[in-house]
């Protein structure tokens, strides 16, 4: 039984690598400075972690003031992480998702990314589609990961903050 259950949770850790990175706890002292240091996340904002993990930048977020949407491809993680926003549940939003298959929320106002190279590109792209779709500039926070080709508008630590403008106008 215990071999099955250790089986069960390799399979649920190891399969994500193939769809993003893996699972690495983030710290909350460097989360909340990146929420109030480099991107002054308030009360008007929507951030969206795009694999949420354990739900830890949700949580900063909610305390922030802001609203948080996590997508999770790890349905124990999503669970760990519904567990631990439970008296948050009216800023927090947990979904088991794939990032790179959902639209973002209207009223999203920025991303963050705890990711790896190869995703670089396709980032990139996910963020200027949903700029383009929204009709209006998106904030992307990186954490351990630049975008090649453009320069973070500031750093603090392993952060980085980026802006994508639309490139056509929202249609009405």
């Amino acid at each position: 039984m215990i071999v099955a259950i250790l089986a069960l949770l390799i399979v649920l850790f190891g399969f994500v690598v193939f769809f993003g990175a893996p699972y690495v706890p983030s710290h909350k002292k460097q989360v909340q400075r990146a929420l109030t240091e480099l991107y002054r996340l308030g009360v008007s904002d929507v951030l969206v972690d795009a694999g949420s993990g354990d739900g830890i930048v949700l949580r900063v977020a909610a305390r922030i003031g802001a609203r948080a949407v996590g997508y999770e491809l790890n349905p124990v993680l999503v669970m760990i992480s519904r567990l631990l926003a439970r008296s948050q549940r009216d800023r927090i939003r947990v979904q088991l998702a794939n990032f790179w298959h959902v639209n973002l929320p209207e009223d999203t106002t920025v991303v963050y990314v705890f990711s790896v190279s190869r995703d670089v590109p396709k980032m990139t792209k996910k963020m200027q589609t949903e700029a383009n779709r929204l009709g209006r500039p998106l904030s992307l926070i990186t954490y351990g990961m630049m975008i090649g080709g453009r320069e973070p508008l500031r750093q603090v630590g392993a952060h980085s903050l980026y802006t994508f403008s639309p490139l056509q106008p929202k249609r009405t």
